[in-house]
């Protein structure tokens, strides 16, 4: 089972903040109102919180000078991985030329053609 870790308190220590009231001062002068409880609880714990608004989590991110994959860090599944299998590749014939639907899910274009349309489902 994956987990995710909620790295606030790393994050704030290597911008030099220690405490939960220092990091509530610094996200209230952002324009950040957290409640005391809602920062313990943000701040004491290393599992990430059920929920974060996007809104609150882009200005913890601005103060911290991160972004959402320094605070919140998807552990890695035990055991060996999972293969993926890519998608097919899909040929679409345009004005006489082949445009290769590739698998990063984009047209590989012959330089001077035209878009072509999306391949068929």
């Amino acid at each position: 089972m994956t987990g995710v870790r909620w790295e606030l308190r790393l994050r704030a220590a290597e911008c030099g903040v220690f405490k939960a009231v220092e990091m509530r001062r610094l996200l209230a002068a952002a324009g950040l109102e957290i409640s005391a409880g809602k920062m313990s609880a943000l701040w004491s714990t290393t599992v990430a919180p059920v929920s974060v608004r996007l809104d609150d989590l882009e200005v913890i991110c601005r103060v911290l000078g991160c972004d959402a994959a320094g605070l919140l860090v998807l552990d890695p599944v035990p055991g060996p991985p999972v293969p993926r299998t890519p998608p097919p590749v899909q040929a679409v014939e345009e004005i006489g030329e082949t445009w290769v639907w590739n698998n990063s899910q984009a047209f590989v274009r012959p330089a001077g053609g035209v878009r072509p349309s999306l391949p068929p489902v």
